[in-house]
């Protein structure tokens, strides 16, 4: 772990931002930090209402998933002998609610280890942890006595709420997903396939998070890229730049490299990541997911998978697709056009590929609007983004964010935040920002439920909890870290994520936050995320900056 962020705030280079939006900015950003000065410090303790557990070592995680197993088993077990003709949602449904909202956390704490954990055998830890979590849920789903008794509460219709009758239905429809409306014989078969698929997907990812591929380049083989991005790479003896293939440097790549040559290698080396060894993984799975649906009544696959979306049937996402290509081929076409003549007037007779794409779609911008997107990074500095953020939200949903200094984390660079309703000052929830690159940490932007808020049968509110990753350069020499106009997009984005899971008011933990219907889940975010072209927002996250000295 690093060293305590409270050095690192007082050995930080000051900020100078000009212009009248800067100072707008600059001052959500004092008044922001002045509000967090006040603040009593915690010590280095569990969240008050959070179950998470963050630090654990690799037999702590072991062990920790072990009990989660235990009592799970338990809880089933005393729900599965309750006589058919004796059930009730208080004997029934309501364990298994509780047994959701409170298992979830811990299950998480087993699990997010592997995507953020600088220990190579903690992250080992992690995916067995998930391994042996993942097999005895598959065992859960398929238990026949609990589907019966389940199904007994349902055929009453003794409903407490909507809710409570959409979580019944949902528990119904799982179980007969996984096969306990058909045969012993398919049922058994369904079990076997779902087991393999289990395994495969975990292999998949694994192979994915474990592979730490590079491909070394000159400085003019990456002409184009600013000078921050040199910043940020290693090199090798031979002189050349070590590029990561992490998606904040693939991204940058091919959206600023001049050179196709560099920009193909990287998007080819992307896409076949791990292709060696989870090809035949990814042919093997879809296979046995044909054989799944098909044992489920499902024609295909893709017909089990959209059979809960609003869609419902494949042939209807094919109607949609259709029409959208019908009404929109001529002005694509006319776009990629454009593109490939742009290509051929500064690279030659050269074909145009998908590597290209984001290249010369941002020249056309460039062109388009004289805008110098080199230049456009520097009044993006991340910490001045990162204040503008929780402004914006903040006076958008009554909130108020204050950060816990000293609290429990897994790096030095992870900050944890509690989330109050500013009028009521009620503790909706916490969130931890683990928002800088590192070796070994997961490559993707995301936001990951820690703990789902929930009802819990004693009246109590279990607070959620989530976890924001990204993949930003830090701050380097103390020059500050900047963000492409995209990355601020997308922070945007995650960051509705976080709100959408922790202002979420659900009674079950199963329709908490991120796991609401997936048709609806990246709407919030998506419609959040166009808050970065209105002025009043450009004002809060942008300003010119330029280091003047350090000071302690």
């Amino acid at each position: 772990m690093k060293e305590s962020e409270g050095k690192h705030n007082r050995e930080r280079n000051l900020l100078a931002l000009t212009g009248a939006a800067a100072l707008l900015a600059l001052a959500a950003n004092l008044a922001f930090s002045a509000f967090n000065s006040h603040r009593k410090k915690t010590k280095k303790k569990d969240l008050p209402g959070s179950n998470v557990r963050v630090n654990l070592s690799p037999s702590e995680i072991l062990r920790l998933a072990d009990r989660i197993i235990a009592n799970s088993k338990a809880v089933h077990e005393k729900v599965a002998s309750v006589p058919l003709d004796k059930v009730s949602y208080v004997n029934v449904v309501s364990p298994l609610a509780e047994l959701e909202a409170e298992q979830f956390p811990l299950i998480q704490s087993c699990v997010f280890p592997k995507f953020v954990s600088t220990s190579d055998e903690v992250r080992k830890a992690s995916a067995e942890a998930e391994r042996r979590l993942d097999a005895h849920a598959l065992i859960c789903s398929v238990r026949e006595d609990v589907y019966l008794v389940i199904k007994a509460v349902a055929a009453r219709g003794e409903w407490t709420s909507a809710e409570a009758k959409c979580y019944i239905q949902s528990l119904v429809r799982e179980f007969e997903r996984n096969g306990l409306n058909l045969t012993v014989t398919k049922r058994e078969e369904v079990q076997r396939l779902r087991a393999q698929m289990d395994e495969l997907s975990l292999q998949y990812i694994k192979n994915l998070n474990e592979k730490s591929t590079f491909l070394l380049f000159s400085e003019a083989e990456l002409a184009g890229l600013p000078a921050e991005f040199f910043k940020g790479l290693d090199k090798a003896e031979n002189g050349k730049f070590k590029v990561n293939l992490r998606s904040n440097f693939v991204a940058a790549v091919l959206e600023l490299c001049k050179v196709g040559r560099t920009r193909r290698m990287v998007a080819v080396a992307y896409g076949k990541r791990c292709g060696d060894v989870n090809l035949p993984v990814l042919e093997n799975l879809v296979q046995l997911r044909h054989k799944y649906a098909r044992l489920l009544g499902y024609s295909n696959y893709a017909d089990y998978a959209v059979d809960l979306r609003m869609a419902k049937t494949t042939s209807k996402v094919f109607e949609f697709l259709e029409d959208i290509s019908i009404n929109l081929t001529d002005l694509a076409t006319k776009e990629l056009n454009m593109l490939k003549d742009l290509k051929k007037k500064e690279e030659g007779e050269v074909p145009f590929g998908i590597e290209d794409l984001l290249y010369y779609a941002k020249r056309v911008e460039v062109q388009k609007f004289d805008i110098d997107f080199g230049a456009l990074k520097q009044y993006f500095p991340v910490n001045l983004v990162l204040s503008g953020v929780f402004k914006t939200f903040q006076d958008l949903f009554g909130l108020r964010f204050e950060e816990i200094l000293d609290a429990e984390v897994w790096h030095g660079d992870v900050r944890v935040f509690s989330v109050f309703d500013l009028s009521s000052r009620e503790l909706f929830g916490y969130f931890y920002q683990d928002i800088y690159a590192r070796e070994g940490k997961y490559g993707q932007t995301c936001v990951v439920a820690l703990q789902n808020g929930a009802l819990l049968s004693n009246g109590a509110r279990q607070v959620p909890v989530a976890l924001l990753i990204s993949q930003f350069e830090k701050d380097i020499s103390g020059h500050p870290g900047l963000l492409r106009f995209s990355e601020v997009v997308n922070l945007f984005h995650e960051f509705g994520h976080v709100v959408q899971h922790i202002c979420n008011r659900a009674s079950f933990a199963r329709f908490s936050g991120l796991r609401i219907d997936p048709d609806f889940v990246e709407i919030p975010a998506q419609v959040l995320e166009n808050l970065c072209y209105e002025s009043f927002v450009l004002k809060l996250i942008s300003g010119f900056h330029q280091v003047i000295h350090a000071y302690n």
